[in-house]
């Protein structure tokens, strides 16, 4: 009661207090304007989103499947609107090709009838989830705004009941009870939600303007509402201070939602506060403003280096080759280009399409040819891995057989044949080896075992190569060997089964000796004619090994070093002929360093000579 008197009397004596609540709606018009015309930094932010032009449709896959999973199905749904339309591209390129190839075997255009592949099910699959759920989000969203609007006309209408009451008992708690329920009620459908506001503050003036008794309360409640938002007036000029202007704007967005509910203030602060919170609004700003135009000058310096690697990665689109070392090297070089793109930044919009398609476009295109190439050697080597497991199954149908002599020919063949087949896939080199080997080395023991000829035979064997070895010597003495001659011994050589482990080494040694010495004293037959002599030789006995595959590719590796070696040194010599002068000893060292060069190019050409003999294996 005492409260009441003293706030009759102050408005017996101050009569223009009741007129001062004429500026809420206008305050908050203002802000509200202000808060409308604030840009989107979220549309900033979708500036430099992540770039999917790139991507291939498994990666589109891979990526609708996760957004139809997320939690933020209005993010799904936005990058969905960025990447259907790429999806949808390759879809069609891969239909008009698919068209094209079908008319090209003489299929008839109205007959074509394409089919979506397991990705293109997938991706429709996951799209229409993302949309389904979008969908129903946004009727929610709806269904949440007209709920949110029937409890604010709820609410306005016990307010303007309370406005009009005649009962003051309690009436300013009521009211404040009436203000926390408005503010915790979420927005309304767009059409109603500036009617509805409108109202409301009206019947909020009307409640101030009428219920005079109770103005104090009313000045206290303006008090405390200045002192709000003077504390937001700090927290907003604190945001000058964040380094990250993204954050900062988030933050002052939440700050502007504040200021907007928390109501008026006294008449005489209402403009100052209103600056001061503007002003500090304005700097925020002005640091975005400044962080994005930055922004779009690092755009363009990545512009340009992005556009040098997209020129570079262009001649990888010609490449070809037929081995696989060079296919490995220059995978790594296109990949270090890959990894100094992604290095880069972001580009500018309205390039950024245009010079990711052209970089992606000639990726793309390199691992096409090398997929090809693979495609093709793996064609090759499943067709032998089929050859030598026929083999197998021949071997070990024979493995059992008693029928000794029949039966050691036709494994033998099976050898011949074994060594004739190339490669398999490595990681079954091993295996079906094994079991060849496995099926043949039973046999040959059984047979062994059956006779007790197992250490007379490597003895007899022992003795037969070692005459041939002798006829070898006696041939290079004598000088009358011929090419026909070695090739026939060196036939017969291999043709001969093993010998005791404990004399193999010496065994090996003397007829690598006999041979170079046969093919030393060769009558006619020149010194590059000679090592390939050799290393046919040499080739011969390697394939009737059972790692041939392993040692024929590590002897290929070792004449690519000697040849790698000697164009290196002929590159050296002729670099190093253009700094000689024209004076006389200059001349003496150019003719040195030529000799060295005919000398060196002759050698390079017999190791080439001999790769390609490897490569015929």
């Amino acid at each position: 009661m005492e409260m009441e008197k003293e706030i009759r009397e102050e408005k017996r004596l101050d009569p223009s207090i009741a007129g001062r609540s004429h500026g809420i709606v206008s305050a908050n018009s203002e802000l509200d304007r202000h808060e409308e015309e604030d840009p989107d930094t979220g549309s900033h932010e979708d500036d430099h989103k992540e770039d999917y032009s790139g991507y291939t449709k498994k990666q589109f896959v891979d990526l609708v499947k996760e957004l139809s999973r997320s939690d933020d199905i209005a993010r799904a749904d936005r990058i969905l609107r960025d990447i259907k339309p790429l999806f949808d591209d390759i879809r069609e390129k891969e239909r008009n090709a698919a068209k094209q190839r079908f008319i090209e075997t003489g299929g008839a255009e109205e007959d074509f009838e394409y089919k979506d592949d397991e990705l293109d099910i997938a991706f429709d699959a996951h799209v229409r989830l993302i949309r389904d759920r979008r969908a129903k989000q946004l009727r929610e969203e709806e269904d949440r705004k007209a709920e949110n609007l029937r409890i604010k006309q709820e609410l306005l209408e016990k307010l303007r009941e309370l406005v009009d009451s005649q009962d003051m008992n309690n009436q300013f708690e009521r009211f404040k009870e009436l203000q926390k329920e408005w503010k915790a009620v979420g927005p309304v459908p767009g059409p109603h939600a500036k009617t509805i506001w409108a109202n409301y503050h009206a019947l909020v003036d009307r409640f101030y303007d009428n219920q005079s008794i109770y103005f104090e309360l009313k000045e206290l409640d303006r008090k405390k509402n200045l002192e709000a938002k003077l504390e937001l007036c700090a927290r907003a000029e604190r945001l000058a201070e964040v380094e990250i202007i993204k954050d900062a704007i988030r933050e002052l967005n939440e700050l502007h939602h504040e200021f907007k509910h928390i109501g008026p203030v006294p008449l005489e602060d209402k403009d100052a506060v209103w600056q001061r919170f503007k002003a500090a609004s304005d700097a925020v700003y002005a640091r975005r403003d400044a962080y994005l135009q930055t922004l779009q000058q690092e755009l363009n310096v990545n512009l340009e280096r992005k556009m040098a690697i997209a020129d570079e990665v262009q001649a990888f689109t010609t490449f070809q080759s037929d081995r696989i070392k060079e296919w490995n090297q220059k995978t790594k070089e296109i990949l270090e280009l890959q990894r100094r793109w992604e290095e880069v930044g972001g580009l500018p919009r309205a390039k950024a399409k245009e010079v990711n398609k052209r970089f992606w476009s000639a990726f793309k295109q390199f691992f096409s040819n090398k997929n090809a190439f693979f495609k093709k050697l793996d064609e090759e080597r499943e067709q032998n891995l089929k050859l030598k497991n026929e083999l197998v199954a021949r071997a070990r149908e024979l493995k059992d057989s008693t029928d000794w002599d029949s039966a050691a020919a036709e494994l033998k063949a099976l050898q011949a044949k074994w060594k004739e087949i190339g490669p398999v896939p490595e990681k079954f080199r091993e295996k079906v080896f094994q079991e060849f080997k496995e099926a043949c080395d039973y046999f040959f023991e059984h047979k062994r075992s059956q006779h007790g000829k197992v250490e007379e035979e490597q003895m007899a064997n022992l003795e037969r190569k070692l005459a041939i070895c002798e006829e070898m010597e006696r041939h290079a003495k004598e000088g009358t060997g011929t090419v026909d001659i070695l090739k026939d011994l060196q036939r017969k050589f291999n043709e001969i089964g093993f010998v005791p482990r404990k004399e193999l080494s010496s065994l090996r040694a003397r007829y690598n000796d006999a041979v170079s010495k046969f093919v030393a004293a060769l009558p006619d037959v020149s010194e590059e004619e000679k090592g390939i002599i050799l290393l046919e030789g040499q080739i011969d006995g390697l394939r009737s090994d059972p790692n041939a595959d392993k040692k024929l590719f590590q002897k290929e590796l070792a004449i690519r070093k000697k040849i790698s070696k000697v164009e290196n040194d002929i590159a050296v010599w002729r670099n190093n002929l253009e700094f000689f002068g024209r004076s006389e000893n200059a001349e003496k060292y150019r003719e040195e360093f030529n000799d060295k060069i005919r000398i060196a190019s002759d050698h390079l050409d017999q190791l080439k000579q001999q790769l390609r003999i490897l490569r015929t294996v």
